[in-house]
């Protein structure tokens, strides 16, 4: 099977690796190489493997699409609703696999805590609080991640994995929700020299509710002068899950020990315990021509939502 992966970033250094462990051959293009990608695509390929900035999202998929090969699309699934709308629907019209990167789903961890969850360990699930403060993009340049035009910001990047883990962990939809956004480095420089103001938040809260009825709050931030652990936590009518960073998950119930499952850190890069199992089970819904999640729906569902936040959200910085 040959994939064609488009992008040098993110998709050269992580994807083609985990490509390659699953016996695809792998061809890595530029992403504004529109001539390139047109002529790899009319001689064939098993999947295009879309992992450009969001605001080249929607033509890169629509090339693979012309030519009837499957899609894999890097998350936040374009800039907005409306560009995931046009690529899911036209993917539907004319019946190509699809599927969107959200590969947290397939982390051991929160495999385990799904089945925990469903398996009524801690009984109703009825309240989720997800924090992560991070300043891995503290010192980051000026780039698409910081311009809102550009299909950058936190929501995207961050959000849009929490909320398909939501959807995903109690097979329920959200339905209402608002918070607050703001963008603690209001300016970077660029690869240029220049200062640039930045136009895309680099933190946000929000509340959801969904459902199912599950009330669910998220703290987030990236350019934070330290860094915290991730901590999710799923509270229960008869115990509560906790989520410490991607390694580490707790079972408490009272009166009972705290069962605790630990998944050692992974070696190379920490996308990886989850897009290993996830690329694999791509290359068997290649080999079968089976459509399998998550897939544009999945990509939409989110979109939608992430549009909601951002449009009722309460800026606190300006």
């Amino acid at each position: 099977m040959k994939v064609v992966i488009i992008g040098t970033g993110f998709g050269n250094r992580v994807m083609a690796p985990v490509y390659g462990r699953a016996g695809f051959e792998v061809e890595v293009i530029s992403p504004r190489d529109g001539e390139r990608l047109s002529r790899v695509c009319a001689a064939g390929a098993d999947l295009v493997s879309i992992h450009s900035p969001p605001f080249m999202h929607r033509d890169h998929v629509m090339v693979a699409l012309d030519h009837n090969i499957a899609v894999l699309c890097d998350k936040p699934f374009g800039r907005n609703a409306a560009e995931a709308s046009e690529m899911r629907n036209r993917a539907r019209e004319l019946g190509v696999l699809n599927f969107v990167n959200f590969e947290f789903r397939r982390f051991p961890v929160r495999v385990k805590m799904r089945e925990l969850i469903r398996s009524g360990a801690i009984g109703t699930p009825q309240h989720i609080n997800w924090e992560l403060f991070t300043n891995g993009l503290r010192t980051r340049k000026y780039g698409w991640l910081f311009d809102n035009s550009r299909g950058g910001g936190w929501i995207g990047a961050y959000g849009s994995h929490c909320i398909d883990t939501l959807r995903w962990l109690f097979d329920s939809e959200v339905t209402r929700c608002g918070g607050t956004v703001r963008t603690d480095i209001t300016a970077r420089i660029g690869d240029d020299g220049a200062v640039h103001d930045a136009t895309a938040e680099d933190a946000f809260s929000a509340w959801c509710s969904m459902t199912n009825g599950i009330s669910v709050l998220i703290d987030t931030a990236c350019a934070t002068s330290v860094a915290m652990p991730q901590r999710v936590q799923v509270l229960g009518s008869e115990g509560a899950i906790e989520l410490i960073g991607d390694q580490k998950l707790v079972l408490r119930k009272p009166g009972e020990e705290d069962q605790k499952f630990t998944l050692p850190p992974p070696e190379g890069d920490g996308h990886e315990p989850g897009l290993g199992p996830w690329i694999s089970d791509v290359r068997n819904a290649l080999q079968s021509q089976s459509q399998i999640s998550p897939s544009f729906d999945d990509g939409l569902a989110t979109a939608k939502i992430m549009d909601q936040i951002r449009a009722d959200a309460f800026r606190t910085d300006r």
